[in-house]
């Protein structure tokens, strides 16, 4: 999948990988997406609800090792 950006959130505790994420979507045009990589397993739920709570898309979530790799789209 292309990723206009990307963000390494590794080593970030909630509620940073949300924070920085909602910083880089405030950069970026409608439909570009942003690829997150966190290494908080509670980034996997954090996302899904700032995706609903902000009307921005989660395109894709997975786990890659110790990595959670979350991808959204902007609204």
């Amino acid at each position: 999948m292309n990723v206009d950006r990307e963000l390494d959130a590794r080593g970030l505790n909630c509620p940073l990988p949300i924070l920085k994420a909602k910083k880089a979507l405030a950069e970026m045009t409608s439909g570009q997406t942003l690829k997150v990589i966190a290494t908080d397993s509670g980034s996997v739920r954090d996302f899904q609800a700032f995706a609903k709570q902000t009307g921005n898309e989660l395109v894709e979530q997975d786990a890659a090792g110790p990595d959670y790799v979350s991808v959204l789209r902007r609204r």
